[in-house]
Formats: C-alpha cells, structure tokens, sequence
C-alpha cells in the first residue's frame, strides 16, 4: 500500500491546528488504492475511518507521527465502518469517546469512533460560514438538523431564533448540549424532536422563516427517502416563508444530483430563484463532485400570497 499521498496530507500538523478538520479524504477517489480511508482532527485526536479494510494501519498511524513534529496527537484511533457495528480501537494513547472540539469561533460535542457518525459533519463548514455572515435577525428553520450544528451558526451570527427539527430525540438532545456549549440562550431554540411530516403545525407555531435549511439524509427508514419525499418538503415552503426567504437544500446522492433538487423546486415552488451552490469544505475534493454533497441556494420571490392555501398531499412513506 503506497501511503504517500497520506504523507502529504499529514504535513497539516506543520502547525497548530486548533479546529476539527478533514485531513485526508479518500472517499473522494482522488487517490488510487486509498479509497477506502479517512483521517479526521478532533484536537487531540486522529480518527482513521476505514470502509474496506486497511492493509497496514500501523504504517497509517506512523505517517501521522512522523509528521506531528509538535506533539499535537494524543490518540489515534482506527474505526472499521465496513464491520457490523463500526468497531473502533485505539491504534495510539487512549480512546477518546467524547470531545469538545472548535471550529472557528463555534464548539461542538463529538462522539468519535462510538457510531457511524461523531455527531459533525465537517463537509458543511463552509455552510456554517455563510450562516455565521447571513443570520443576522433571521428567524431560522433547520430541517433534518441532527445535532444542530448549523443553528448554532445561525445564532452565532445573530439570528432572532432557531427551530430544529429532528425525528431522533438523542440528536436533538445533543443540540441543545452544543447551543448550551456556545453560550446561546435555548429561549431562542425551538426544538421539535419529530417525524417531520407530523409536525408542520408545530412547525408554523415559529412563525413565518427568513432561512430555511433543509438537509436530509438519503434515506431515513420508516421517515424520508430524497428519491419520493423530497419534493412533498418543498412544496411546504410557501406557507412557511417570508417574502426573500434564503432556502438552503442539499443533496449527497451519486444517483441524484443538484439538478433534481432544481427540477423539484421548478414543479413545486416555481417562486423560488437558484442563485447557486454554497461550496463544500475544500477538504472533501472529489473527483466526481456532482455525486457527493451539494449545497444549493434559493430564494423566495418577494410577493406572499396570504390567501395561499397548500392542498394536502398523500405522502408516500419509505
């Protein structure tokens, strides 16, 4: 196995690297033989995430000591995803289950290696970025919000109030956790842990939205599947939003791309203008990028149509 190209990703350690960080992306399949591994910085923590297994991890583990000429690395973890239950051991120190990490001015909680996913995802701090710059007096609606890190942007930078919606109790719970760690007042947090198709009266009790984010997974058993469901979300924009509302919608599929998200909003909410892609974090290159994460942005035309009555629409359940 050449790790040359995990060498070079770990010159990152150069200098102090205070901020959770992607360090080496092989899911992107930039690098040939590598596809299968991720390195991720949660201070001080190096997390190696593995979807196949890696033929000589400890080479892994030594190109990141080697290249840590400041002792910043306490622990190296190994995570193998592609076994039942995404075990994860300690390849170096001690295994560290929970951690307070910063990105920026922002904190957040994460649970490395404990499950599939440490509770932030890193692919959307650019997104965090332009909520921090945009949020100022917006009434904020973060649909799909999992632990909420992009509310706590949004409040970070002024938002008037936040309304998280999550069907997972746990998540949301977690948010709150990560508002309380940013020192936001949860008077301001809205917190709907939900199926979101019951919960669109709860919903509107928030008030009309300024920003609405939404950012589902690709399939949520028993909840949401972006192949059936995604368009029935959009359609509830209209009732939801002020005139000039921003609506963030991404999408992370290699079968359906920003162009399905703009023929939705064309059939469902033909109000809305695509202004363009917010970009991912720089750390996520991909050699196929339509086929991973897309930020698409959208904003509402100015006129509200108080009169405008949604009709009720079956939804058909994963």
């Amino acid at each position: 196995m050449n790790i040359d190209a995990i060498k070079e990703a770990a010159k990152f350690f150069d200098v102090e690297q205070l901020d959770a960080r992607r360090i080496f992306h092989g899911r992107g399949q930039m690098h040939e033989g590598l596809e299968h591994i991720c390195i991720d910085w949660f201070a001080p923590l190096a997390l190696i995430s593995a979807y196949d297994e890696i033929e000589d991890p400890v080479a892994v583990m030594q190109a990141l000591l080697d290249a840590d000429k400041n002792g910043q690395i306490q622990s190296i973890m190994l995570q193998n995803r592609f076994l039942q239950g995404a075990p994860a051991q300690a390849l170096y120190g001690e295994v560290l289950e929970q951690l307070i990490v910063t990105e920026d001015k922002l904190r957040f909680e994460v649970h490395p290696g404990q499950q599939q996913n440490c509770g932030l995802f890193m692919d959307t701090r650019i997104l965090r970025d332009w909520l921090l710059v945009n949020s100022q007096n917006q009434n904020v609606l973060n649909l799909f919000a999992y632990t909420c890190s992009l509310s706590v942007a949004a409040l970070a930078g002024g938002a008037s109030a936040v309304t998280n919606v999550d069907m997972s109790k746990t998540s949301i719970k977690w948010g709150e956790k990560n508002h309380e760690i940013n020192v936001q007042d949860l008077g301001d947090v809205n917190s709907i842990p939900h199926n979101l198709f019951k919960s669109w009266g709860k919903i509107k009790q928030s008030g009309r939205f300024d920003i609405v984010i939404i950012d589902p997974p690709m399939r949520q058993r028993g909840s949401f599947d972006a192949s059936k469901n995604y368009g029935a979300v959009i359609k509830k924009m209209k009732g939801l939003c002020n005139p000039n509302a921003q609506i963030i919608a991404t999408i992370n599929s290699p079968f359906l791309s920003t162009d399905y998200l703009q023929e939705l909003f064309e059939k469902h909410l033909p109000q809305a203008r695509y202004l363009g892609e917010i970009a991912v974090a720089p750390e996520y290159q991909d050699k196929y990028p339509e086929r991973s994460l897309n930020i698409c942005h959208f904003e509402l035309a100015e006129h509200r149509d108080d009169n405008f009555v949604e009709s009720e629409t079956v939804l058909e359940m994963p």
